[in-house]
């Protein structure tokens, strides 16, 4: 049984483990690296998880039993806290196409949602399709917005977005 359960300085070493393992898996959905992240003290994991569950933002994990196997964050843009935006999606391997990615994509719009935003976006980048296949499943579309990948610009990144009603 999948539980959805909230970032919190309490679990801030999970968070860290399943946040290094996305990294790994899935360099290419990520702007950040394991290499950098790999670095971080647990200081700096355990305010991140801090940040990760504020009046801006909230994280949450997917956890089976006691096994973290998905992340997701979602941010409140800071000029205008009407739009949200979807973060560090992952799900594990090992539970892909199980409907856990959108358990985790719905926790995030809740949290949005209940923090008064009406709009939630993200950004996907180009070689990405299955993402992006995902993301049309759930109810986003493209915005027409695109800019180069941070760690390739070989790479573009595509905006999506949908209302949250």
């Amino acid at each position: 049984m999948i539980s959805i359960v909230p970032i919190t300085a309490q679990n801030f070493l999970v968070f860290k483990a399943v946040r290094l393992r996305a990294l790994q898996d899935s360099p290419f959905a990520f702007v950040s690296t394991y290499a950098r992240e790999a670095e971080f003290t647990d200081d700096e994991w355990r305010r991140r998880a801090e940040n990760w569950n504020g009046v801006m933002g909230a994280g949450f994990l997917a956890m089976d039993e006691n096994e973290a196997c998905g992340i997701v964050g979602s941010f409140l843009e800071a000029m205008d806290r009407t739009q949200a935006r979807l973060v560090s999606m992952w799900t594990a391997p090992t539970h892909r196409m199980l409907g856990v990615g959108a358990v985790l994509v719905r926790a995030a719009e809740n949290w949005a949602r209940g923090a008064g935003a009406n709009t939630m976006s993200l950004m996907v980048t180009s070689n990405n399709q299955s993402a992006q296949l995902f993301y049309e499943r759930l109810g986003y579309a493209f915005t027409g917005f695109q800019q180069p990948w941070p760690n390739d610009p070989e790479v573009s990144e595509h905006e999506m977005s949908r209302p949250l009603l």
